[in-house]
């Protein structure tokens, strides 16, 4: 087993193999005899096909484990990126929906940073969804180079659309989008489905209707009230 291997390597002069070697051999036990065994040491059971019109990676399961989420991101952003790679790939949106989780491990920040530097030669354009911005508050601590990162990424963002918030969330959300006084009196307002669309400089109030079919996908609060898809 490699894992072996590695913990237990054939001897060199002076032990550095065996030094160097450690502390990979017991990240990588983990996933073969430890908490993670069991999910990345043996065939995939989804097969990844890039020509599929859409493919959403569901970790509602593993939210509480931050190890297991930084490993699965990894491993699905190697997947993503071969088909980013594919010159005849054409265009396609990448969203992070609560994207201040994935965002506090350093890692998969810088990941999704390259990816917005180069979305252009990817062909690509990225979402970043959060429910509230003080969200990112969750992102490194204040001043550090995390935090300045995430920041960049929502800086960079040519459309921002704010749903509605809450009074004690009007605030951190003007500052951090630079909304008008006029922008910030209508979030508060806006009803089911209303959105407050800034495009660089302009703003727009927009009522999104949904397809039968996209709400059948995309309804998240079917079930607080009694429906049952």
């Amino acid at each position: 087993m490699v894992v072996d291997r590695i913990l237990a390597p054939s001897a060199d002069a002076d032990g550095r193999l065996a030094e160097d070697g450690r502390l990979v051999g017991h990240a990588l036990r983990r996933l073969v005899a430890g908490d993670l065994a069991g999910l990345f040491d043996g065939p995939s059971t989804v097969e990844f096909d890039p020509s599929l019109p859409m493919i959403s990676l569901d970790l509602s399961r593993v939210t509480e484990n931050s190890t297991l989420i930084s490993v699965l991101m990894t491993c699905s952003s190697a997947w993503m990126e071969s088909a980013l790679l594919d010159p005849n790939g054409g265009q396609r949106w990448v969203i992070y929906d609560e994207a201040w989780r994935l965002m506090s491990h350093p890692a998969l920040l810088r990941r999704m940073d390259a990816h917005w530097r180069l979305a252009r030669h990817y062909g690509i354009a990225n979402m970043l969804i959060f429910h509230k911005l003080t969200d990112l508050d969750n992102v490194g601590d204040q001043g550090s180079a995390m935090r300045s990162l995430a920041n960049s990424l929502l800086a960079n963002a040519e459309t921002r659309i704010v749903y509605r918030q809450e009074s004690d969330q009007l605030g951190p959300t003007a500052t951090a989008l630079g909304l008008t006084g006029t922008e910030q009196q209508l979030l508060p307002n806006l009803g089911v489905g209303q959105g407050l669309w800034r495009i660089k400089a302009r703003s727009f109030v927009c009522q999104h209707q949904l397809h039968p079919d996209e709400l059948a996908l995309f309804d998240t609060s079917s079930r607080a009230a009694g429906g049952h898809r």
